[in-house]
């Protein structure tokens, strides 16, 4: 059967793919937040800026909504009481010094191991027991319990959990530029990277313009940079990450709305937060949603994000809120004028279609 003009296309995960010359991934972010470059993409005419630019493409009453979530140290290195190497990666902190965590070790230790975290807690680091899978997110992580409280743990002994792209370790800059200058709430291990564009200087420019602003919540799991290993994209399996949206943001994307200003989300972290709350009704919890083209935004008018993987949900994401051509025209343009991509690189603006 021929399918109809109106019928919706139907993508796979090939269509989200691209060539990116490796030299455009960026390694370290630009000598100033807001002096990385913003490829305008918000109308069909494609314009190159740099991003301080941005207070002029919004409007007075528009709201801009932030994600505030805190990068934390949640890289660890330690041994296994056999002497093999193993590395954590922290990605949720539970009541009573437990956690959940990656763990990157040839053999995994049996369940009542234990993990000598720094040196062990007889050296200056810290002890920590498999108590076994994380039922969640298909067994790949594990839940252990630390000898002392995690947050303090990971702030005297852990690394900055640097994307896997970034080949350096991480350094007194990656400390203060893998941070939004407004974060506040621990949990992330990984930056809201539309974000880090912003400094003290444009925030108050924005506000003199009459753009308002407002915060959500979404503690960015590991999950974020893992690969979409299934053509059909409908057979994915979301990670799950922890979101809130406070009572003053939710009433101020009303009165936003109300005063027909526009929603600006900063980053994708902040859509799958403020579309997770429209579509479940919930104010916070954990949220797995997938966003394909063909998805109804509910909330988000516009958004500024980075350049994304080839092949990730966050390209079908961006897709799905600009359109597809639009996007990949965007991608061409982009790779063609040598933007920097991903974490560390630069932005574009994007109007939903």
């Amino acid at each position: 059967m021929i399918p109809s003009a109106a019928s919706p296309r139907e993508f796979t995960l090939s269509d989200f793919d691209f060539a990116l010359p490796p030299e455009l991934i960026a390694q370290h972010p630009a000598a100033e937040r807001s002096g990385s470059r913003l490829l305008d993409g918000s109308t069909p005419t494609v314009v190159d800026r740099i991003f301080r630019e941005l207070p002029s493409l919004l409007n007075p009453g528009d709201l801009l909504v932030f994600n505030d979530t805190k990068v934390v140290k949640a890289r660890i290195f330690g041994e296994k009481a056999s002497g093999g190497k193993l590395e954590l990666l922290i990605e949720r902190v539970l009541p009573g010094q437990q956690v959940v965590a990656h763990m990157k070790v040839s053999k995994k230790p049996l369940v009542g191991g234990k993990m000598f975290m720094a040196g062990g807690a007889r050296h200056g680091g810290f002890d920590a027991e498999l108590l076994g899978r994380w039922p969640d997110d298909n067994g790949q992580l594990f839940h252990l319990q630390l000898s002392d409280e995690p947050h303090a743990l990971m702030e005297q002994h852990g690394h900055v959990p640097l994307p896997p792209y970034i080949a350096h370790t991480d350094t007194a800059e990656d400390a203060q530029r893998y941070q939004t200058v407004f974060a506040r709430a621990p949990g992330a291990v990984a930056a809201p990277t539309a974000a880090l564009h912003f400094d003290e200087a444009l925030l108050a420019q924005l506000a003199d313009r009459g753009v308002q602003r407002a915060s959500v919540t979404l503690h960015v799991g590991a999950g974020t940079f893992q690969p979409v290993k299934t053509e059909n994209i409908a057979e994915h399996t979301m990670h799950r990450e922890w979101y809130e949206v406070p009572e003053a943001t939710q009433q101020a994307i009303a009165a936003c709305k109300a005063r027909g200003g526009k929603v600006v989300a900063v980053g994708t972290t902040t859509v799958r937060t403020l579309e997770s709350w429209a579509q479940s009704g919930l104010a916070s919890g954990d949220t797995q949603i997938f966003i394909t083209p063909g998805f109804e935004f509910q909330v988000v008018d516009r958004l500024v994000t980075n350049f994304h993987l080839p092949k990730s949900t966050l390209m079908m994401l961006v897709s799905a809120f600009a359109g597809y051509e639009h996007i990949m025209g965007l991608y061409r343009h982009a790779i063609a004028q040598q933007y920097r991509f991903f974490s560390y690189g630069d932005a574009m603006l994007l109007s939903r279609v």
